[in-house]
């Protein structure tokens, strides 16, 4: 008997009502300021993640022996922001109402917000640990304050100063930086050095974790819209997410993969790996 072809991520076709994370796409890059593309990510990531493995010897876990959701692609307004945003936020809290774990796939650094609009609703005293090439911190970006250069800044703004950790920055421009400095949000620069002692400060804490995959070096990851040489390498990026991953994670999402700007595949395979082991790593 024939059944429908519904394609989900390697390991992810648990039914909605006995799982405890739900994984979906927001396809959106609207805002992106350089090179597009991330809007198709999630959607190759489902496809190509076959050529994955559900275990993981990083941490000696396996997606098969967990509950995990695939909820799909959003259908997003391109060229509305805001309402793009709402969409995401409804989704996201729609999963939290249901006592689950959501974690977005990108899309654009921006659908990030929409994401955390959601989850501070539900969870007021909320921190957010963000991996990241740039600061992301621009009022806004041409006159655009919902974009994809600003998306920390409004994140900033929402939960308060103080309550957001950066780190592998090293992009930006001097008022980023400078916003950063007047004690906003706490800034590492270049690599995760002293993560684990900022993990330890958290224990106990809400936290919406965010990765931009551009925080990985160019080596490694050139299949992004904004690439930024002197970053981590891969050993580097899956050890701080293990580590990240002792909090207690609320929400979280991975974003800036652009599949097309790398043909080689390399690049969707090292999103495809960094999304096996950040599912892994908050499977409790």
């Amino acid at each position: 008997m024939l059944s429908r072809n519904i394609e989900t991520f390697i390991g992810c076709e648990a039914e909605y009502d006995e799982s405890k994370i739900v994984i979906f796409g927001a396809p959106f890059d609207s805002t992106t300021s350089f090179r597009p593309g991330t809007r198709f990510a999630s959607r190759v990531m489902r496809s190509e993640s076959f050529g994955l493995e559900t275990y993981s010897p990083y941490q000696d876990k396996d997606l098969a022996d967990y509950k995990i959701f695939d909820g799909g692609d959003l259908e997003l307004a391109f060229g509305n922001s805001r309402r793009a945003l709402d969409d995401i936020s409804a989704f996201t809290r729609g999963v939290l109402a249901d006592k689950k774990i959501p974690l977005m796939i990108g899309g654009e650094h921006l659908v990030t917000l929409g994401a955390v609009e959601a989850v501070f609703e539900m969870y007021p005293d909320l921190y957010i640990i963000h991996f990241d090439a740039h600061a992301d911190l621009r009022a806004d970006y041409l006159g655009e304050t919902l974009s994809h250069a600003s998306v920390i800044r409004r994140c900033n703004e929402l939960v308060g100063d103080g309550k957001i950790y950066q780190y592998g920055i090293r992009s930006g421009d001097r008022e980023e930086f400078n916003y950063a400095k007047e004690g906003h949000t706490i800034m590492h620069k270049f690599d995760f050095d002293r993560l684990s002692d900022v993990v330890e400060k958290l224990k106990g804490k809400n936290v919406y974790f965010t990765v931009d995959l551009d925080v990985l070096d160019t080596s490694v990851f050139p299949g992004t819209g904004t690439q930024e040489a002197g970053g981590v390498t891969f050993n580097q990026l899956v050890s701080a997410i293990i580590e990240v991953s002792k909090l207690n994670i609320v929400g979280c999402d991975i974003n800036e993969l652009s599949p097309s700007l790398d043909q080689s595949g390399a690049s969707t395979a090292v999103a495809l790996k960094v999304l096996r082991e950040l599912l892994l790593s908050i499977c409790k």
